[in-house]
């Protein structure tokens, strides 16, 4: 790989836009949403926190481990081997971890470090600090890369990254050849598309935390805890089928799947439960 593509003024200019978009609009609404309803900040940084730890400390390796060893530094095994010679099976392993990594950090957080916050105000915080801090690291952090990758592009100093890559880890070339032509052809589609895709993502954590929320304070909503695993699993679950190729999806009806199941656990657990029965929870 020694011929590189040229990052046009557009794609940088996109790429620059997403990077500020993707930092500073959680960080906007965390705070105003802090100063409307005189929220206290812990609700919204243990939501973040619990993203941290259950999602990206345990969840992901953990993943890799049985399923994507090769992303870990680690020889395939038979589990790895298996489940990708069965991808439905490798789809569904996509999509139960998060479901019930990041769902039972959700029940932990409400059970501990909130367990004394009984205002309804406080699933919504925790929503926002969790599907925030994963837009900031997953989008934010990322575009802030791809920008650093696009002025070596445009310098001619990208290929010490390759060279490095091919050095260490050959078989993620690949992947740097991806990277490379998206940055290369970075569009305003693209950020759409994103931007969209993060907005019903959002909406579908802060359903989830008030469906977990419920769950922690009425012993007879329990069931609402599993209720957010199948959700959670489910639309990941879908994502995989597509990242697979068990099933083409283009990126719009992958967007759709997410706008489905985002706003099926934000408005269904919104009208159903905090508007409805979360007037009677009183801040301790």
């Amino acid at each position: 790989m020694t011929d590189y593509p040229h990052v046009g003024t557009a794609s940088f200019i996109w790429l620059i836009t997403g990077a500020v978009l993707w930092i500073a609009l959680p960080l906007l609404l965390a705070i105003l949403w802090k100063i409307r309803k005189k929220e206290p900040f812990i609700s919204i940084l243990t939501g973040a926190a619990a993203f941290l730890l259950f999602a990206v400390i345990l969840e992901k390796p953990i993943q890799n481990v049985l399923a994507f060893p090769s992303a870990m530094g680690l020889p395939e095994h038979a589990v790895s081997r298996f489940l990708n010679a069965h991808p439905v099976l490798l789809a569904l392993v996509a999509g139960l971890f998060p479901g019930v990594f990041e769902e039972t950090g959700r029940l932990i957080a409400f059970k501990t470090v909130l367990k004394k916050r009984r205002n309804r105000e406080t699933a919504i915080s925790y929503g926002i600090g969790h599907g925030g801090f994963e837009v900031i690291l997953i989008l934010g952090l990322t575009s802030l890369q791809y920008i650093a990758y696009a002025v070596m592009l445009g310098t001619g100093s990208f290929g010490a990254v390759v060279d490095q890559v091919a050095s260490q880890a050959p078989e993620q070339l690949a992947s740097v050849k991806t990277v490379v032509k998206l940055i290369a052809g970075f569009s305003f589609a693209d950020l759409g598309i994103a931007f969209v895709e993060r907005i019903f993502a959002v909406l579908f954590h802060i359903g989830a935390s008030i469906l977990v929320f419920y769950a922690c304070r009425d012993k007879k909503r329990f069931w609402l805890y599993p209720l957010a695993v199948v959700l959670h699993t489910g639309m990941d679950f879908i994502a995989g089928l597509s990242i697979f190729n068990v099933i083409s999806l283009s990126p719009w009806a992958l967007e759709g799947i997410v706008a489905l199941f985002g706003s099926l656990a934000f408005f269904g657990a919104y009208f159903l439960l905090y508007k409805k029965a979360g007037k009677g929870l009183k801040a301790t």
